[in-house]
């Protein structure tokens, strides 16, 4: 039976490692689902998602010339269709406060501002660490 890349399969765990799990196809030959392949999260254990002798379904990534299958459990269940844009929230910025859209000059003198506060106040802590302004040892 060949594989070709995109086809989905089911196939029955045969081995699991730290870097991935092993899969058995369809007409004997065997297939490696990469550790990031598993699940849509991070997975830091893959044996708490795997366990060997389990069937699998799995989506074909690639086939190398040396025979070499890769494998992906995560992208081989249906994918819910991608909402519109307009449902999905206002991205935010890095304060987590929503912000208009601001022009470049509006941009430009809340940077100032910003980078002046935090020079003063990176002047205000080394001076106080050199003993403040004047201070000399003789």
């Amino acid at each position: 039976m060949s594989i070709e890349v995109g086809s989905k399969l089911q196939g029955k765990i045969t081995g699991i490692t730290h870097f991935g799990a092993f899969v058995e196809l369809p007409g004997g030959s065997t297939g490696l689902v990469h550790i990031s392949e598993v699940a849509d999260n991070y997975v830091k254990d893959i044996n708490e998602h795997l366990k060997v002798g389990e069937e699998v379904l799995v989506k074909v990534l690639n086939v190398e010339s040396d025979g070499k299958i890769g494998l992906s459990i995560r992208k081989a269940k249906d994918q819910p269709p991608a909402q519109s844009h307009s449902s999905q929230r206002p991205r935010q910025n890095r304060n987590n406060d929503f912000r208009p859209k601001e022009n470049f000059e509006q941009k430009m003198s809340r940077f100032l501002k910003d980078s002046e506060d935090r020079l003063s106040t990176l002047k205000r802590s080394t001076e106080s660490k050199r003993g403040g302004r004047g201070a000399r040892r003789g």
